[in-house]
This record gives structure tokens, sequence and C-alpha cells, in this order.
């Protein structure tokens, strides 16, 4: 039997209104004998209604969904709403303090550690809480991604293929709602730990995004998230009001053929830009020695038809990182 989370919440999910608090996770450390990592949390609630749990900077150096949350937390009224929204738009709250993808304080990758233990490491009981405690709650989850320091991508909002094709099809509805200039049809590579196999695997509707990336945001990634939030919240009913529908292009990455890595570390020269097409075989990036001048260039093809859907960031590679995610343009809406 699971002990309880040694984390504690300074709201309260149940009741009505609006409530700015934490998750207060025990964090004993050299600066605070005692001290907490608290973690930001926003409950608006009113009467009955769905559920909907929306999370950001579950890597720390990702920020459209922070951007998006904090600014959804500071503006949305109780009267607004049918239902509940779970606000927690810094969830790996010491990665985001850090800037960094992994924890600062066990290296640990939250959306790798899911379901997560009470007794285990700062990363782990984070996980644990959220699993445990805050996904039970939920109608539908939205976890906010961006490509982080080491990646860049078009702006899509994603679900995954799923065996329980009416969960599927709640997720992929909840895509087209949030309207993204481009909505992904997605089967995972690395899917073991994530807070999307967890949900997914629990029956709940679970939609993530890749919006931009380079450990940044822009005026359009920002839009784009601050949008397509209200617009999932319309599409379950917790708002009034149509959904702002923008067209949106859907693709596909259905194998682990979409993904490139680099066999050689060096310089970066990217043939393609992100939203070209591309062909079968086609050099698609370079990788120039740094080491020494008259080197031989390493090239990178595409492994099927597609669209660059994702490009590394910045320039310079090490071996195994992922250089280029190409996406197939898709027969469905």
């Amino acid at each position: 039997m699971l002990r309880a989370s040694p984390i504690s919440a300074t709201v309260d999910f149940e009741r009505d209104g609006v409530q700015h608090g934490h998750l207060r996770l025990p964090y004993s450390r050299d600066d605070s004998a005692w001290g907490s990592v608290m973690i930001p949390i926003c409950v608006v609630k009113q009467g009955a209604g769905p559920t909907a749990l929306l999370t950001g900077a579950n890597h720390g150096d990702e920020y459209e969904g922070p951007v998006a949350l904090f600014d959804l937390a500071r503006t949305l009224r109780a009267e607004e709403v049918s239902g509940r929204v779970i606000i927690a738009p810094g969830m790996n709250y010491p990665a985001f303090q850090a800037g960094t993808r992994t924890s600062p304080i066990d290296k640990g990758n939250l959306n790798r550690s899911f379901p997560g233990r009470p007794d285990g490491g700062a990363t782990e009981k984070i996980a644990d809480y959220f699993a445990r405690y805050l996904l039970p709650m939920a109608d539908l989850v939205l976890d906010f991604h961006s490509g982080g320091r080491t990646l860049d991508f078009l702006p899509y909002a994603a679900a995954h293929t799923l065996p329980d094709k009416g969960q599927e099809k709640r997720c992929f509805d909840a895509v087209a709602a949030f309207s993204a200039p481009y909505s992904m049809r997605m089967v995972e590579i690395d899917a073991v730990g994530m807070f999307d196999t967890f949900a997914e695997e629990a029956g709940k509707a679970f939609i993530t995004t890749e919006l931009r990336g380079g450990g940044t945001a822009t005026a359009e990634s920002s839009r784009i998230a601050k949008t397509g939030v209200r617009n999932v919240l319309k599409h379950m009913g917790i708002l009034e009001g149509a959904v702002e529908a923008r067209t949106s292009r859907w693709l596909d990455m259905p194998s682990d053929s979409c993904f490139g890595f680099a066999e050689e570390a060096g310089l970066v020269e990217p043939l393609k830009d992100l939203g070209d097409r591309v062909a079968a075989n086609e050099v698609v990036s370079r990788i120039h020695r740094i080491d020494r001048t008259g080197g031989a260039l390493v090239e990178h093809r595409a492994r099927i038809d597609g669209v660059l859907a994702a490009r590394h960031f910045p320039g310079l590679a090490k071996i195994g990182d992922c250089l280029t995610v190409i996406a197939t343009l898709s027969s469905k809406q």
C-alpha cells in the first residue's frame, strides 16, 4: 500500500471561487533545513461540471505553457466557469526556476517519472502527487510542451493514437478545438514514464503541444497557447462561447522512421526549414567537423517523405542528438 504523499495543497479543490496557492513539497537543503518547494497552483470552480487539468513546465525550459497558464490564472473569473479548472503553470517547479529541462535537485525528468513514488526523490514525489491526487479529478488534461533549449518545432497541438477509439476521438476532438496552426497524430517512441501514457492508461482525454522552442517563447507562440487553452475550455463547456477556430494542417508521426539522430558531433548546417517538404533519402542537414578544417561533411538524410516538423537547436550537436523530425501529411481531418 502506497503511503500518503508528502505534498500538501494550500487550496481546497472542492470550494467554489478563485484560489491561488501552492503545492508544498518539504525539501531539506543546505540553505533551508526545513525548507519547501512551493509549486504555484490555481483552482477556479463554480458549480457542477467537467474538470480540466492544465499544466506547463513539465520540462522547465519550455515557456509557452507557463505564459498562457499564468495569464489564465490571473484573468479567469469564477462566474465564467461551469465546472473546475486546475492550473499548474510550473509543474516541475525546480526545473522551471532553473530554466532547465530536468530538475536541478535530482536531475529527474518529470515526463519520464510517472507514476512516481511518494518516498522517492523530489521529481518522483511531484509525479506521484499529480498521478494520484490531481489526475483522478480531471476529465481532460492539457499538458503544454515546446522544444526547450535543444529543439524547434512547427507549432502544433497533438494527441496519440490509442487502442480505445472512443477515448482517442475525445483527444483528437480537443486537439481540433485547440486550433493550432498544425495538428499532429502521434505514435510515441519513448513513452515509458510519461505523463501522457499514465493519463491515457487511466482513461483520460489527454492532449499536448509542441509550440516552437529554442529555450524561449515568441509573441506568436504565446498567442497560440493562450488562444488554444481557452478554446479547449470552451470545447469542454467549462467556458461559454464558440471556439475561435483557425485553419490547422493535420500531420502524422506514425513511427520511429520520423526521427533522425546525429551520428557524428559537430556544427549543424540546416538545408531545410520548418514546414518545408522533404523526400525520403533527401539530405536535410549536414554536420561539419569543428576540430579542424577540411574534414568530410556528414550528410543527414530523411527516412520518409513528409514535412520538416522539428529540427535541432542551437547550432552544435552531439552524437545521438535528435536532428530532425519528419511528419507525414495526414489523410484525415
